[in-house]
């Protein structure tokens, strides 16, 4: 067989093995925006069916020989081209893959099928004790999971890296030692600076009125019904079930606005995944290379592009005449510093660009207690409560709003969160470098104009999909590696209190 026709059977093999993860992605949409609650245990019986069907074809013998063959027309390919970035990263997905038994990838998912469903009731009655089980079953499985490795220089490094390829605990951890030295002095400046009225933005908001405006927010961005859907759930997602499906989820709360903001946010998310080159598509390249530079186009759309003044000056008389009794005597300024107020709060996807890093510190801290048991999930809650008062000043009242109000360790994701945080601090990098070349930006968005940002972001971003690391692919757009300096930078220059 020649290399030509082998590349072509490696092709055809992962195509399936991609068509079974959007299976999964399907049905994991369907169990949090459609799904009746009896459906739990039969959802959680097929996760765990298309989670072991998947590993077992993926680590295929047949796999591991077409990558064995390969080796030599991945050597002899240029670095950037196609055929070797498809052999260099399906080998490294399969060489992890290929340590984790089918049957224990099977088990994660239905106890992470049945954690997410339990969730949902526990935090609507606070109750811990009702998740407790599946939180230790889910940690008892990741456990077992980090044994099917070698041992790393720390423990946490195999979570995260299922998450963020090839970064160090270490390095997240110098990275978010660095914010936590630059950020809870700016919290407390702007706290000595006074308060911000924010009042209005609680209160009654028409939830289907809420959607109407956060489609008219999305459609400027680049939403169309033909790609696209938008949905009401508890915990703001996205998801693509396939090229050209993007479905977005929001929380269309009744006495706030908060779901205009995690629409943005789960637009970033989609477009990226749009923007992939399609014929990268049905292979492990078609898709975002990592959760943390995902998560920086997310915060993108929300924050560098949805809290902006320039964003504001074209859409607020939109939301004015959406609410004229609750935003009509709101001038644009009084709204622009109300939706940017810096206050420490209890709700992680409710906070501020500044105290939102601490949110995320905690979860990372914690988690890697937890997988080294150096905590036990019983006593997480006086853990989380302790350290939300002690990075924030915080009281925690009770568990809905505190350890239960993500619905990530449910769903198993333990090394998910520090991508957030990581996010952030990639997406000032990657919008200094769009501002160099395309200019001014607050003048196109003052006119309601948002497609050149877009476009660039592709060009530049969204269309390399997994070709490379994240780090090679942060380097290739902005010239640098990840550097959290220009992102303290950012929120001092937009957020800390100014000199009478």
């Amino acid at each position: 067989m020649t290399e030509d026709r082998k590349l072509a059977r490696l092709q055809e093999r992962l195509a399936d093995v991609d068509d079974l993860k959007k299976t999964a992605t399907l049905l994991l949409w369907d169990q949090r925006v459609m799904m009746p609650p009896g459906g739990s245990v039969a959802r959680a019986e097929a996760f765990a069916s298309v989670g072991r069907l998947t590993q077992e074809r993926f680590v295929s013998a047949e796999i591991g020989r077409l990558l064995e063959d390969l080796r030599g027309l991945e050597e002899s390919s240029d670095y950037d081209s196609f055929e070797a970035s498809l052999i260099r990263v399906t080998r490294r997905d399969y060489e992890k893959a290929t340590r984790v038994p089918p049957e224990l990838v099977g088990e994660i998912r239905r106890a992470a099928a049945l954690a997410l469903t339990a969730w949902g009731p526990a935090k609507d009655e606070s109750n811990f004790e009702a998740l407790r089980p599946h939180l230790e079953a889910n940690l008892e499985l990741r456990q077992r999971y980090v044994e099917c490795f070698d041992p790393p220089d720390e423990t946490y490094d195999l979570l995260l890296d299922d998450y963020e390829p090839y970064m160090k605990t270490a390095e997240v951890r110098e990275i978010f030692d660095e914010l936590k030295r630059e950020l809870l002095p700016l919290v407390r400046e702007i706290g000595e600076a006074g308060d911000v009225d924010d009042s209005f933005l609680s209160g009654e908001f028409d939830p289907q009125r809420q959607r109407e405006v956060g489609l008219e927010v999305a459609r400027r961005f680049g939403y169309t019904d033909e790609q696209w859907r938008l949905d009401q759930t508890q915990h703001p997602f996205m998801s693509s079930p396939g090229f050209g499906d993007i479905r977005l989820t929001s929380n269309f709360r009744p006495d706030d606005l908060s779901s205009l903001f995690a629409t943005m946010h789960e637009f970033g998310h989609g477009v990226y995944e749009l923007g992939v080159d399609p014929s990268l598509a049905r292979t492990p390249l078609g898709t975002g290379v990592s959760l943390g530079v995902h998560e920086s186009q997310s915060r993108t759309w929300e924050n560098l592009v949805g809290r902006s003044r320039s964003f504001w000056r074209f859409f607020y008389p939109r939301l004015q005449e959406a609410f004229p009794a609750q935003l009509g005597g709101v001038d644009e300024e009084t709204f622009y510093r109300a939706i940017n107020k810096v206050h420490p709060s209890l709700i992680r996807i409710d906070a501020d660009e500044v105290t939102y890093n601490m949110h995320i510190i905690l979860r990372f801290e914690l988690e890697q207690e937890l997988i080294d048991n150096r905590l036990a999930v019983r006593d997480l809650p006086d853990a989380w409560n302790a350290r939300m008062h002690e990075y924030l000043g915080v009281e925690v009242p009770d568990d809905a709003r505190g350890v239960l109000q993500d619905m990530h360790w449910a769903g198993g994701s333990i090394g998910y969160f520090p991508t957030y945080s990581l996010g952030n601090v990639m997406s000032v990098q990657i919008w200094e470098r769009a501002r160099e070349d395309l200019g001014d930006l607050d003048e196109r968005f003052e006119h309601g104009e948002f497609g050149d940002l877009r476009e660039w972001l592709r060009e530049h971003l969204y269309a390399m999909g997994r070709k490379f690391t994240p780090q090679e692919t942060i380097e290739r757009v902005t010239g640098s590696r990840i550097d959290a300096r220009p992102y303290v930078r950012y929120l001092r220059e937009k957020l800390a209190p100014q000199p009478a």
